[in-house]
């Protein structure tokens, strides 16, 4: 019987030794931008991010432009935007990916990475939003995105730092931004 505990002692410690090399961070995933092509998020290494969820058809579209002024102000200091249109909230991001980059450039100047459409919630969740919201689980512990626009903060060691949800203007997350920026 002693035998049977000890066995389980060190087979506890193996695991316990074993259980941070297999966990994940943000550089893991490989996504697809808007023409399509498959990248990897380790591009984004050393650089603060914002990942977006978002929507041409929102009452919360225009933070487009904040978006694009925080990502034109921090550019050259190693900060990136990334939009990820979703259409899983009550339709408003019907398009194609064409249409939708059309539409931003066209409307709002849009020059930060852009990324095909994807699913944020339910059985389709891309795994990149899995993880997001693994790592920032919303209100009350719901890890759901409750909308577009809502917004995660990213260091520039690959840590999901920050969640914001769709009202925060992206203005208002420039503090934090300038923050991460100055480590």
């Amino acid at each position: 019987m002693f035998g049977f505990y000890k066995y389980l002692i060190v087979l506890i410690m193996v695991l316990s030794l074993n259980a941070g090399e297999n966990e994940m961070n943000i550089y893991d995933f490989n996504v697809t931008n808007i023409e399509g092509k498959t990248i990897s998020m380790s591009q984004y290494k050393d650089k603060v991010l914002l990942i977006v969820n978002v929507a041409s058809k929102c009452g919360f579209t225009p933070q487009y432009e904040g978006l694009e002024k925080l990502y034109d102000e921090h550019k050259d200091d190693g900060f990136m935007v990334l939009g990820f249109p979703s259409n899983q909230f009550m339709s408003q991001e019907p398009g194609s990916n064409e249409e939708i980059k059309f539409f931003c450039q066209k409307t709002y100047d849009v020059e930060f990475d852009m990324f095909a459409k994807v699913d944020v919630n339910g059985d389709d969740t891309a795994p990149l939003y899995k993880f997001l919201k693994k790592e920032q689980g919303g209100f009350m512990w719901m890890d759901a995105i409750k909308w577009n626009f809502t917004k995660f903060l990213v260091d520039r060691d690959g840590n999901v730092i920050k969640r914001y949800g769709s009202s925060i203007k992206p203005e208002d997350i420039n503090a934090d931004i300038q923050k991460l920026l100055a480590k």
